[in-house]
């Protein structure tokens, strides 16, 4: 990992996050499926929630190519477990509200909007192996076509 920055080609590090049902996931725990992790900035946002909602949408066919989706924010679990519930989300999200698992794959970065300037997540999607290697990665993501796009690369 160069500037401590997982890139593809390398085996993903093993990192332990608080995720929507209450349990402890780490990347380990899907080793022999492909994992599709997202990271995205606020629950409950216009985009956030499309962007999901894309992810929920498809799900059944990521999980016909032996692939699970996890989506990751800075977001606590109560806010998680609400996002889940009223979206009707059929994968776990993941509460990294120290942004260390963001900083890992490198999205937490300084960000502009309206004029006003902060650190947050930047809207990424990353492809791990059976097992546990980053094999694509997909950075400042545009919603529409995105979840199609992980998709083809899933059945590739």
């Amino acid at each position: 990992m160069s500037n401590g920055i997982v890139r593809v080609g390398e085996l993903v590090p093993n990192f332990n996050l608080l995720a929507s049902n209450g349990q402890e996931v780490s990347p380990e725990d899907y080793r022999g499926k492909k994992l599709v992790i997202y990271f995205y900035p606020k629950d409950m946002t216009p985009g956030c929630t499309a962007e999901s909602c894309d992810f929920r949408d498809y799900n059944g066919e990521f999980a016909e190519h032996n692939a699970e989706v996890i989506g990751i924010s800075p977001d606590d679990l109560t806010s998680h477990e609400q996002f889940v519930s009223e979206h009707k989300l059929p994968f776990l999200l993941l509460s990294d509200t120290n942004h260390g698992v963001a900083e890992l794959f490198g999205v937490w970065k300084e960000l502009s909007w309206g004029g006003k300037t902060f650190l947050g997540v930047e809207r990424s999607t990353f492809l791990i192996d059976e097992e546990g290697k980053l094999i694509r990665e997909w950075r400042v993501v545009s919603v529409e076509g995105h979840v199609q796009e992980v998709l083809e690369a899933v059945k590739g």
